[in-house]
């Protein structure tokens, strides 16, 4: 107890914050005890505190281990304005950048030193931590060190053989955004957990609503998306380098301020867009999944999937970037059939071995059933997650769907039948061509024209017919097989259909309606606002006050404060000393070096009002 006081008291010291939130204060607990931990808490909920408060209380130096240089880079700037001496080291440094940082890890210049991977081969950094206390070796974006997650990473295997160096033995924390069970079971024994305390503090991000747009202009729904939320700051998935590029230039042409991110630009090229973006420079950054893992970004508010990704945890992850600051953002999956063409040419390019390559076309599925949901979309996540018992989020593209509901039962169990007389042996594109009637070789060769579910749904185009079937897939009433031609079968839930015990719901819409939706116009609102509307002016003031400094100091803005600190300052409008400490996400050392001036502008403008 004495010790979470001293934790509590340390939270509000460096962080600003009276009190823990959800999961926070369990891991912590563990930690300073002396436990091992496991925590999988969503983007934005905290985990960086749950590592860095205890290794501020624990005597020597702790060490966290990070995927991404930018990562490590953004964290040490934040702990540095807070009043924690941190530091990193990875490839970036010089030779006596690197030299310097060792010497002040003897001497203890650090709480904390963020490593990549990659340095637990160095012989000469193994050398140097036999030769000082390490507390806590926390482990961030735990999930890459599972064959099964979505981004395995071999480099991470290297961290249990760092224990060996290292006596007494260190506490081991991980800490990851998603992980199903799988998951989880392969971070603990590949970490070689002892018996962890195990915080998973739930999936759903309240302050997130997710879209799913189907068919869209993707071109034409993005220009106008982003026109509608200027000086919001975005970040747009693509699937291939070339798209990057295509969508980049076009944004660019529209007047919108929007950089570009993948695997085939320079190392320099990258660091500059990458540190544009989080400046504020850019409003918007087109990308492959090469960028984003740990940006530390608060403020992105609205995150749009090009094409569709790989896997629901690898989306989750990219589109939880949106709102980690607590306040409102938005997530938008443009999905087009073409995007599972492009994933799965990835997964036949891949070296996995062929029982990896069946687990990714299982996932890739369960994406292309999240795509075709007409579920909530938040509660089909945190069910792919294995949490149990969500209500529906009422925020999402699904729940606020008003277009019309209609019993599709008839044609269901047409498209049923046609699947089992087809010996449920053949794809979701041909069992279509059967129900329109197509005249195809391959429908003639397997006599499949002789059927008498044959052109029984010719009236339709084979495209909404294949729609139609992946919807009935994302409902569970058929399934796919995991392989790369999967083959479309009969689930357990048809039964009740076919028995009369249930019937089967599809929404529809004027074509008016779809066309103006599938261009963008659903999304005209410029975006969630918070609960309690605040003075834009002073907003945007107090924005401007804190990039001049960010500017000036060589920080992105939200090193500064947070959006959700200068919201909190319009609706407050603190304007004594006292008032300012109050407001959430200022500490002492921010205060110290920024309260002042804050202060100032925040009287300015209230002399300026009354």
């Amino acid at each position: 107890m004495e010790r979470m006081g001293e934790a509590r008291e340390a939270l509000r010291r460096y962080f600003g914050y009276d009190s823990f939130r959800n999961g926070q204060e369990r891991l912590i607990g563990a930690i300073l005890e002396g436990r091992d931990a496991l925590g999988v808490m969503p983007t934005g909920a905290g985990k960086s505190i749950c590592y860095q408060l205890p290794a501020v209380l624990l005597p020597g130096v702790s060490l966290v281990v990070s995927p991404l240089i930018s990562l490590m880079k953004d964290q040490v700037d934040a702990l540095t304005e807070t009043g924690i001496p941190a530091t990193y080291i990875n490839s970036s440094l010089s030779a006596q950048e690197t030299n310097e940082r060792l010497r002040g890890m003897l001497q203890g210049r650090y709480k904390l030193v963020y490593i990549a991977p990659e340095r637990l081969e160095s012989e000469r950094f193994v050398s140097l931590i036999r030769q000082i206390r390490i507390p806590l070796v926390a482990v961030d974006e735990a999930h890459c060190v599972s064959q099964w997650g979505h981004d395995f990473r071999p480099s991470y295997m290297g961290i249990v053989r760092l224990l060996a160096h290292i006596e007494p033995r260190p506490v081991m924390a991980a800490f990851t955004a998603t992980a199903t069970d799988v998951v989880k079971q392969d971070i603990v024994q590949r970490l070689r957990l002892a018996d962890p305390v195990r915080v998973t503090t739930g999936y759903a991000r309240d302050n997130l609503a997710l879209s799913v747009v189907r068919n869209a202009d993707k071109r034409d729904f993005l220009a106008r998306y982003v026109r509608e939320r200027p000086g919001q700051a975005g970040i747009v998935y693509a699937a291939t380098r070339r798209e990057v590029e295509s969508v980049q230039q076009y944004l660019k042409s529209l007047g919108i301020a929007a950089g570009k991110y993948h695997a085939g630009l320079s190392e320099e090229e990258r660091e500059a867009a990458q540190d544009a973006f989080l400046r504020d420079d850019l409003q918007v950054i087109v990308a492959t999944n090469a960028f984003g893992m740990g940006i530390d970004k608060s403020n992105v508010r609205f995150v749009v999937h090009y094409n569709m990704p790989k896997n629901l945890e690898a989306y989750y992850q990219e589109a939880g970037r949106a709102g980690r600051d607590g306040e409102p953002g938005e997530c938008v999956l443009l999905y087009s059939p073409a995007d599972t063409a492009t994933q799965k040419f990835f997964i036949e390019q891949s070296e996995a071995d062929e029982e990896r390559k069946r687990n990714d076309y299982r996932l890739l599925n369960d994406m292309v059933e999240y795509a075709n949901t007409s579920d909530c979309l938040q509660r089909s996540i945190v069910r792919y997650f294995g949490e149990e018992g969500a209500e529906p989020c009422g925020r999402c593209g699904n729940c606020t769907d008003e277009r019309e509901l209609k019993d599709i039962t008839e044609e269901a169990k047409i498209v049923f039948s046609c699947v089992a007389r087809m010996r449920q042996r053949f794809g979701v594109t041909l069992t279509a061509k059967v129900l329109r009637g197509a005249n195809d070789a391959k429908i003639r060769q397997f006599g499949f024209d002789r059927l008498s579910v044959y052109g029984m749904m010719s009236g339709r185009p084979e495209k909404e017919l294949v729609q139609l079937i992946h919807a009935l897939i994302a409902d569970g009433y058929l399934r796919l097989t995991d392989s790369q031609y999967p083959v479309v079968q009969l689930a357990e839930r048809v039964r009740g259909v076919i028995e009369g015990e249930e019937r089967v719901f599809r929404r529809f819409e004027p074509i008016a309606a779809a066309a103006r939706r599938r261009s963008g116009g659903r999304y005209g609102s410029g975006g969630a606002d918070s609960d309690e509307p605040i003075d834009s002016a002073l907003f945007e003031r107090l924005r401007e006050l804190r990039k001049s400094i960010a500017d000036r100091e060589g920080v992105p803005p939200f090193v500064i404060f947070h959006d959700a600190t200068l919201r909190e300052m319009c609706q407050r409008m603190p304007t004594t000393e006292q008032a300012m400490r109050s407001v959430k996400g200022i500490g002492d050392a921010k205060f110290a070096k920024y309260g002042t001036s804050f202060l100032a502008l925040l009287r300015e403008f209230a002399a300026g009002s009354s």
